[in-house]
């Protein structure tokens, strides 16, 4: 009777044990999958280096592209030291909450409904983000709310601090990635093993989304652990393939 009494009792625990580990694990994918999402690249290219960015950066994830235009076309930003460049800055900065301070884009189909992540490329003007870019962010920003955001900022030599800042405020409620990716004109010729480390960084690679150029569409549907290792064969448990977590019997 006692034996079978302690039986009972070590079933009932064994049950227990198993429903924490389920539950773990189901947080886990849960967590994965939110990073998992589709992803949605954004950017806007003066002099051609973004858009060499965001070439690279396509070969490396899945992701579709999103170029923002101007709607005045043939503008030299650069020209007199920058004095168009700098004139649209200091109008936004004067009255950053007014549609009319914000040069006109063309306009933009894209829905942000589907996308999880949103990764902005953007060129620096003069230590802020280039106004073409706040013209997109500033009209689109409210619906990036809750959605993983990652900068990439192109200059030549200063620093993305305020850049970030721009970004920030006009994105406020984005989860941002912990890092953001500075390519410059010292370390532009690198810009493939920049992205690769920052993906990693920022733990993107967790999940199925990376891919190598070469990869194929059955290996796109791949396993993975809810640790972001690939496995070759698989057995009972939780798994997570094409981004979405998916139960082994």
């Amino acid at each position: 009777m006692k034996r079978t009494f302690l039986n009972r009792i070590l079933l009932i625990m064994v049950a227990l044990l198993t429903m924490a580990c389920s539950n773990d694990e189901e947080g886990q994918a849960k967590a994965l999958t939110m990073t998992a999402g589709k992803t949605l690249v954004v950017f806007y290219s003066y002099t051609n280096n973004c858009r060499d960015i965001v070439t690279m950066l396509t070969s490396q994830i899945e992701a579709d592209v999103l170029e923002i235009q101007p709607a005045e076309k043939g503008q030299r930003y650069e020209a007199n030291n920058y004095a168009l460049g700098t004139q649209l800055l200091n109008a936004i900065k004067a009255n950053p909450n007014s549609a009319s301070s914000y040069p006109a884009i063309d306009p933009v189909a894209t829905s942000l409904t589907d996308y999880q992540n949103i990764i902005i490329v953007t060129p620096l003007w003069w230590s802020q983000m280039a106004a073409i870019m706040q013209s997109y962010l500033f009209s689109f920003g409210p619906q990036m709310a809750g959605k993983n955001i990652g900068l990439i900022v192109s200059s030549a030599s200063s620093g993305i601090s305020g850049v970030v800042a721009d970004c920030k405020r006009l994105v406020p409620n984005g989860n941002y990635f912990s890092q953001n990716l500075w390519i410059n004109n010292s370390n532009r010729s690198n810009r493939s093993s920049l992205i690769q480390n920052w993906l990693t960084a920022i733990n993107y690679n967790s999940v199925s989304a990376i891919h190598s150029p070469q990869q194929s569409a059955k290996q796109s549907s791949a396993f993975y652990t809810l640790s972001g290792q690939k496995v070759a064969q698989t057995r009972k448990g939780i798994y997570i393939v094409n981004g979405k977590k998916k139960l082994m019997k």
